[in-house]
């Protein structure tokens, strides 16, 4: 099972982080009882920019739930096709060529859902096997790569396609203004990514698969921590839960899930050479990187995604991927680890060998 391509795509609104900083200061107005507060958490995020679903003049407009997920369904299909279209370009593939296809969010819903609407946009088989997920959110990067690549070790001769689209700003609750949502409304952003996995007898009519194989995956679950991350969901939308325990639960967990994983299939930390974490914030990002001992610039990838397109919650780790394929390489052979954590709690692991 390999890795065939990941690809990202983005709307075609980007403003600085200073410029969303003051868009929102007027957004909330005389309900914004502190505008340093919020000065100071969208400055701790380490974001520069980020990208948006629709113009930023344009969200003041939105009164209801439902405006906002229709938006969402839109824009979402756009995303969708393009980052499909080009992960499946990037690894020489046709849409014909796909037996299924996995799609993730948590920004909104449809049903239809988005990839029944994308088989009608694309062209895609009849036939081909679909499952939308919703609920994962940051983890449901990793996680549906590992649901991919289950779905081509059934079907080893055949190729599976992950698309996510998370478009974070349509869920800004105007009448919100607890620290969670102050923090969300600075850190999280809009983006899609896709990324195609190949079973073990797939051939390409392009030439050999260069990807890494996913040699193992784990799934890990963290009882009675539902409460640290999700959403309240009302008549007025989705409203964020975060809560401040996040970092600590993957300082204590993180390190000792990843040697046990590593252990299992008789490797060990210090194999490891290449790592694509989910960029959850500055926080997470410090959180793991003590976890797991890492402070040489290992995580450069998932910093350097934060920094430029902030938290795309499932597509982040996607993004780290596509950088990390493209851009910073391995050399043949290194062990690598692709991980994310979210709602649940819980974490997702994959072991790759590129």
């Amino acid at each position: 099972m390999k890795i065939a391509s990941a690809a990202s795509a983005f709307p075609k609104y980007y403003y600085s982080q200073k410029a969303l900083l003051e868009r929102l200061q007027d957004y909330w107005g005389p309900q914004l009882k502190n505008p340093l507060l919020l000065a100071r958490l969208h400055r701790n995020v380490t974001v520069d920019g980020r990208y948006l679903a629709i113009p930023a003049e344009q969200y003041v407009d939105i009164k209801t739930w439902g405006q906002a997920n229709d938006i969402w369904i839109r824009v979402a299909q756009e995303l969708g096709e393009q980052a499909l279209c080009l992960a499946l370009h990037n690894a020489g593939l046709k849409p014909q060529d796909l037996g299924a296809l996995l799609f993730t969010t948590v920004t909104g819903v449809a049903s239809p859902s988005i990839d029944a609407l994308l088989i009608n946009r694309m062209g895609l088989p009849a036939n081909i096997r679909r499952t939308p997920i919703f609920g994962l959110g940051c983890v449901a990067g990793a996680a549906g790569i590992a649901r991919a690549s289950d779905y081509v070790r059934a079907y080893p001769s055949q190729a599976a396609a992950l698309v996510s689209v998370e478009l974070c700003s349509l869920t800004l609750q105007r009448e919100d203004l607890s620290v969670a949502n102050l923090i969300s409304s600075g850190l999280f952003a809009d983006g899609a990514a896709a990324v195609i996995v190949t079973g073990e007898d797939f051939v390409s009519s392009d030439g050999e698969i260069s990807g890494p194989t996913i040699l193992a995956t784990r799934s890990i679950f963290y009882p009675a921590t539902e409460d640290m991350m999700g959403w309240n969901i009302s008549e007025k939308g989705f409203r964020i839960i975060l809560s401040t325990e996040v970092p600590n639960l993957i300082r204590q967990n993180l390190g000792r899930d990843v040697d046990s994983f590593l252990a299992d299939n008789g490797h060990q930390r210090s194999d490891l050479k290449s790592f694509v974490l989910h960029t959850g914030g500055p926080k997470v990002l410090d959180a793991s990187a003590t976890a797991l001992g890492l402070h040489n610039g290992e995580l450069d990838a998932s910093w350097a995604c934060l920094r430029k397109v902030g938290n795309l919650s499932s597509a982040s780790v996607l993004c780290v991927l596509e950088d990390v394929m493209k851009h910073r390489r391995p050399e043949p052979g290194a062990l690598g680890l692709l991980a994310a954590m979210g709602p649940g709690f819980c974490s997702e692991l994959l072991l790759l060998q590129w």
